[in-house]
């Protein structure tokens, strides 16, 4: 079984709690928006420490080391049946300023050329409403888990 781990970055702003979310890179992803975007993250193995990997891959992704006083989340399993692991996080990262590493993919399909692709194309910060609906849908009990930590905050989005 595949596993995944990364991190959901919130801050609150004018009463608002708003949602770090990436999308992800590539051709394949260029033209989707609605249920594409993600926490930043990515695979580890059986001998990796799951929240280290998560911070791993959130810089990796991102270019930026998140800071603060993490709350582990409840892991979700896709439809693929792969696990993602998350650590929620305060922090004021600068999604204009994020840089992802690349790597090598083949590109057309089967036409044996490569092109180097960033796992994340773009970063950004969204309210609740928007960040549920652009983040892929077994994600988004990573935000209703959080909002759940914060019920001052009431209905946000």
């Amino acid at each position: 079984m595949k596993t995944s781990a990364g991190i959901l970055v919130y801050k609150k702003e004018n009463n608002e709690i708003l949602f770090f979310i990436a999308h992800p890179g590539g051709p394949f992803w260029k033209n989707k928006d609605i249920g594409a975007w993600s926490i930043p993250k990515g695979e580890f193995g059986k001998d990796e420490n799951a929240f280290d990997a998560a911070i791993r891959e959130f810089e990796e992704e991102t270019g930026i080391k998140p800071k603060g006083n993490f709350i582990e989340l409840t892991p979700v399993k896709l439809k693929s049946g792969k696990i993602i692991y998350a650590w929620a996080v305060e922090d004021d990262i600068d999604a204009d300023n994020s840089i992802s590493n690349e790597f090598p993919f083949e590109w057309p399909p089967k036409s044996g050329k490569t092109i180097m692709i960033p796992e994340i194309d773009r970063c950004g910060w969204f309210g609740q409403k928007e960040a549920l609906e652009k983040l892929n849908p077994a994600q988004s009990g990573f935000i209703t888990e959080l909002l759940n930590i914060f019920p001052e905050n009431g209905k946000i989005g």
